[in-house]
C-alpha cells in the first residue's frame, strides 16, 4: 500500500513537468541586446568605477611668461649644443666615427640610405637612429 501511495504521489508531482529551449539574449545593446538596457549598463559601470575625474588635472595653457621662459631656455640650450657641435666636428660638418657625449654614445657611418647616426644612452639602454639622406 505504501508503494502504491508513493508511486501515485510521484506521478502527481512529476507527470506535468515539461522542458523548454534555453535561449540566450545579450543584455548589452552593442552585442544585439535591448537598447533600453543602455542606461542601466552605463549607470552600473559608473557605480563600479573607482576612478573619479579630477578637474584640476586637465591641460592648462601656459601663460605668456611661461612660454617666453620656455622659449628662452630652448634658445640657450640650442646655442650650447651648437657650440659643442662646432667644437667636436669643426666647420666641416659631421664626420664618420664614434663619439661619446657624457652617457651618450654616438656612431656615425655611411650606408646606402645616406649618413646614419646611431645614438645610444648607456645609462638607460635607449637607442635612436637618424638617417640623413645623401645627395
Amino acid at each position: 500500500m505504501k508503494l502504491l501511495f508513493l508511486t501515485a504521489l510521484f506521478c502527481m508531482f512529476f507527470v506535468n513537468l515539461s522542458a523548454q529551449d534555453l535561449v540566450y539574449k545579450p543584455r548589452n545593446p552593442a552585442f544585439g541586446g535591448d537598447t533600453f538596457n543602455y542606461q542601466w549598463l552605463l549607470s552600473s559601470a559608473e557605480a563600479q568605477n573607482e576612478f573619479k575625474e579630477d578637474a584640476g588635472n586637465g591641460f592648462e595653457q601656459p601663460t605668456e611668461l611661461e612660454r617666453f621662459k620656455q622659449n628662452l631656455n630652448n634658445q640657450i640650450l640650442n646655442q650650447i649644443s651648437n657650440s659643442l657641435f662646432q667644437k667636436q666636428f669643426g666647420t666641416g660638418g659631421i664626420k664618420e666615427g664614434a663619439y661619446v657625449f657624457g652617457s651618450l654614445s654616438v656612431d656615425i657611418y655611411p650606408s646606402n640610405l645616406g649618413l646614419v647616426v646611431d645614438i645610444l644612452d648607456t645609462d638607460t639602454g635607449e637607442q635612436t637612429q637618424i638617417i640623413i639622406p645623401g645627395n
